[in-house]
């Protein structure tokens, strides 16, 4: 036998020891070489074949959990922020005023700066609640902080007690026609105090809300001397609130351990400083003894309304801030200009108001007259 015969005799062996060992040879029936090759080479094979397949199957099967760990650990994305969150602003805007109306004459409930500080304890315990849990960052209330924002919290103060005010004896259409007259006092407070000027539209539209105003107050049928004078102060208060606050803000700003003051910590700060004030106020107005004697606060209703109440207005602060920071500051506006004109439908219908075509079209053409100034103040700031 030569050499090339032994190799391929011992190759041959060799495999057929392999194969015998792996269970292959023990179905081999025919006893020739080539038979012999031809069966072990499908043999190997079909091995090869399913000892891939079985690789492909468990490499496919961890890649895709791998793909399902790294879904799972990606944050739900949530499509069309923009129209939620314009929708979740409109949504507790109009609600809050409702709310309060529904709180303030369908309740009759003559104690409106107790709610205004019910409200503002709802909204301190709620966002230090968040500030704790860290899923909200707020500055820390220093005295020097303090000192600088009183000014201005005396104001803020003033403006929600005489929105309360006047929405416990004017219609709520009437009241966001009325509340336009802030945007006259604001534009005339900017041009005096910070030299800026605006363009002929923005006063043609300021012009128009000022007529608004009063053609409504002339055609209202519901007038009531005292709920237009705490409305007429509520505007004044409303537009110095604003004037002010771009003065002090900046000074905040400087007195904060991180040189910014976002909305959270106006919110925490402006309810905060609030509370004493109001408690004072509610002595001075002796709304004390009314408290003591009214069957309302015994009502487990009364107090969800009211509880509710709180929860909307901090939830105007919240949803406000989602909608400015996915939009921007002149959708911002724009929105809250259409936005009264839902509300004022809804005043006019839930609490059943007595009018006439004359005010009703006064109404309109005084919210027309806000869209048309927030397309003014657009293409100003354009």
């Amino acid at each position: 036998m030569d050499v090339t015969s032994k190799v391929a005799l011992n190759s041959e062996r060799s495999n057929l020891l392999i194969n015998e060992q792996n269970g292959v040879v023990g179905q081999v029936s025919s006893p020739s070489s080539s038979g012999r090759r031809e069966i072990v080479s499908r043999s190997l094979l079909g091995m090869k074949s399913f000892s891939n397949d079985d690789i492909d199957l468990e490499g496919r099967k961890l890649e895709k959990d791998r793909e399902k760990a790294v879904r799972g650990n990606k944050p739900i994305k949530i499509h069309n922020q923009a129209l939620l969150s314009g929708l979740a602003y409109c949504i507790s805007s109009c609600s809050m005023i409702l709310v309060n109306k529904f709180v303030l004459s369908g309740y009759d409930f003559n104690a409106g700066i107790s709610l205004m500080l019910y409200q503002n304890l709802v909204s301190v315990v709620i966002v230090s609640i968040l500030s704790f849990a860290g899923l909200i960052s707020t500055e820390p209330l220093t005295w020097r902080l303090i000192q600088v924002w009183l000014p201005v919290n005396a104001i803020f103060v003033g403006m929600l007690i005489t929105s309360m005010f006047s929405l416990k004896y004017i219609n709520v259409a009437m009241v966001t026609v009325l509340k336009n007259v802030t945007n006259v006092i604001t534009a005339l407070g900017e041009m005096y105090l910070f030299q800026k000027h605006h363009d002929s539209k923005v006063w043609a539209a300021l012009f128009l809300m000022i007529i608004s105003a009063i053609s409504g107050g002339i055609t209202d049928l519901s007038f009531h001397k005292v709920g237009y004078t705490w409305q007429i102060i509520n505007c004044f208060l409303t537009a110095s609130y604003s004037l002010t606050l771009r003065r002090v803000m900046d000074t905040a700003k400087q007195v904060t351990k991180s040189g910014n003051l976002n909305e959270f910590s106006m919110v925490l700060l402006n309810n905060t400083l609030s509370l004493p004030l109001g408690v004072v106020l509610v002595f001075l107005f002796n709304e004390v003894d009314y408290l003591f004697k009214t069957p309302l606060l015994r009502m487990p209703t009364f107090w969800l309304v009211m509880t509710s109440s709180g929860l909307l207005g901090l939830a105007i602060s919240f949803t406000s801030m989602w909608f400015l920071h996915q939009t921007g500051a002149t959708t911002y506006s724009l929105v809250g200009s259409l936005n009264k004109i839902p509300l004022s439908i809804a005043g006019i219908l839930l609490f059943k108001v007595s009018t006439s075509l004359e005010n009703l079209v006064s109404i309109l053409f005084g919210l027309l007259a806000g869209v048309f100034f927030a397309k003014a103040k657009m293409m100003e700031r354009s």
